[in-house]
């Protein structure tokens, strides 16, 4: 790789300092935590619906969909097929749900729906959710940015982590929101030029582009399989991940705070719609990306040094060919990508700890003082995503693995607790609480994901027949069925059986 040349920092500190600018532009209109946290309602529906499905790319699009296509093919693009089903149910029963029953949170409607440690137990199961989640999306763009630059992992972390701290704890919601359209502008923009510059770098341009993918079986999408064990197949990635979809837009603080902060029911449904859309335009347009990557160095298979890894060929790309400033702007999209994800998801933490967790201990306190809680909440989880960051950096990969699996099971037991609150009407709040665990816990054992030793139980008599049984061989989409099916189908028999015992102590009496 060449270096990063004095245009490009330019361009990179020009794009760091605008982002800066816009948290104290918005910083004077914070005067209430209402403001700070949901801008009065009065975010436009289209900023908002940009907004959501920026958060939702992350560096994950940016940089592992062209390293996904080019090793391989599309078939992640199967993740969309069920997106209009959960975009349905979230549009029509949970946006309405939340908006008229006027809450602050998504997890605060459970205290008025069970009790109150249903609701902590929610808002303890995101909370542990976003911080690992924001953690590896915060280490992975680190990494490639670390590589082109030449700066320390640890510096690039801290750089993401302390500037997209700084301007949401200046501008609040609407800082983040306005920053996240920039952002996302840039991320399409820059694979929009990535396309672009391929398409002229290549003899034949883009019928040569389109013949050599197709040849290598790049444009596949679709795979019929039904193999629940492969993430890539149509049962995995086209049925069962509707359930973590249907999760994080309906359940996730990040998603329920910006259906909050538009006018009416309508707009926020309007910007679920928009978010759903660009999400597939976007997953697309960064497929297409690996596509004509692999392309390209197929025809110039010298420019490609030997050992490089899929997930080192876009940055690659970035670097070597692209000329000076443009490059600079494509590695302001890969923090875009990162300052996306932390910024939305410490507002998201910072509003659970004040309306959640703080709620009852200063009820009637001035504005004022909650505002500066609510700001001091932003720099106390930014740090924490900050340090996770760090913390995931000190390790292998196969830790980040294990994050993410915790982050399945932790979404799984989300949407099941509020499955049971909107349409089980005589699910009470200890049933879903033992539910939720239950469901995480026999999750993990399904899946080996607390490291049981099934061998030293197998020669127990029954116990071990079972315990050798439960090894499942599932994809990560099924993760979040496990749990959330779990979660509901205990919830509701202990809410039968809880009806049942107090009916026959009622009959004892009469």
């Amino acid at each position: 790789m060449t270096e990063f040349g004095v245009i490009n920092w330019l361009v990179l500190a020009g794009y760091l300092s605008g982002m800066l600018a816009i948290g104290a532009v918005f910083s004077r209109k914070n005067i209430s935590t209402g403001e700070f946290f949901f801008a009065g309602g009065r975010l436009p529906w289209w900023a908002v619906g940009i907004s959501m499905i920026a958060t939702s790319i992350s560096a994950t699009t940016f940089l592992g969909n062209p390293a996904e296509t080019y090793a391989g093919d599309m078939t992640y693009m199967m993740l969309n097929l069920g997106v209009p089903v959960s975009i349905a149910i979230t549009t029509l029963v949970f946006i309405p749900y939340f908006r008229r029953n006027n809450v602050r949170s998504a997890y605060e409607i459970l205290e008025k729906r069970f009790d109150r440690k249903t609701r902590l137990l929610a808002s303890g199961i995101y909370s542990c959710h976003v911080l690992l989640r924001t953690g590896i999306l915060i280490y992975g763009p680190a990494i490639v940015f670390a590589a082109i630059t030449g700066w320390s992992t640890t510096s690039a972390i801290m750089a993401v982590g302390v500037l997209s701290v700084s301007y949401t704890w200046m501008g609040g919601i609407r800082a983040v929101v306005w920053t996240d359209v920039i952002q996302f502008i840039i991320l399409l923009g820059g694979g929009l030029l990535t396309l672009l510059f391929i398409t002229y770098g290549v003899e034949g341009g883009l019928t040569t582009i389109i013949a050599t993918a197709e040849n290598a079986g790049k444009f596949r999408w679709f795979n019929n399989n039904l193999d629940p064990g492969d993430a890539h197949t149509f049962l995995s990635a086209g049925v069962a991940y509707i359930a973590l979809d249907l999760a994080v837009r309906s359940c996730d603080q990040q998603f329920i705070q910006r259906y909050l902060s538009t006018q009416n029911i309508r707009k926020a449904q309007w910007a679920a719609v928009l978010s759903a859309m660009l999400g597939a335009i976007a997953a697309w347009l960064f497929f297409m990306v690996g596509a004509f990557l692999f392309s390209y160095y197929t025809k110039h298979p010298a420019a490609l040094p030997a050992g490089t890894e899929p997930n080192g060929v876009f940055p690659l790309f970035i670097l070597s060919v692209l000329p000076q400033g443009l490059s600079g702007l494509m590695v302001a999209a890969i923090f875009a990508a990162a300052m996306s994800s932390l910024d939305s998801g410490i507002s998201a933490l910072a509003n659970t700890t004040v309306v959640d967790f703080m709620s009852n201990k200063e009820p009637s306190s001035p504005q004022t003082r909650r505002l500066k809680t609510a700001r001091l909440s932003v720099l106390v989880w930014g740090t924490m995503g900050i340090l996770a960051a760090l913390f995931a950096s000190s390790f292998d990969a196969s830790l980040l693995h294990i994050a993410l699996y915790f982050t399945s099971l932790f979404t799984g037991s989300l949407l099941g607790i509020f499955i049971l609150a909107v349409a089980m009407p005589f699910a009470r709040g200890g049933t879903a609480f033992t539910g939720a665990l239950t469901g995480m816990l026999l999750l993990a054992v399904c899946t080996h994901g607390l490291y049981i030793d099934l061998p030293s139980v197998s020669a127990i008599p029954v116990i071990g027949w079972i315990a050798s049984g439960l090894k499942l061989k599932l994809s990560w989409p099924w993760f979040p069925v496990i749990s959330a099916s779990v979660t509901v189908a205990v919830g509701t028999a202990f809410s039968f059986a809880h009806k049942n015992i107090a009916k026959n102590i009622v009959s004892t009496f009469d």
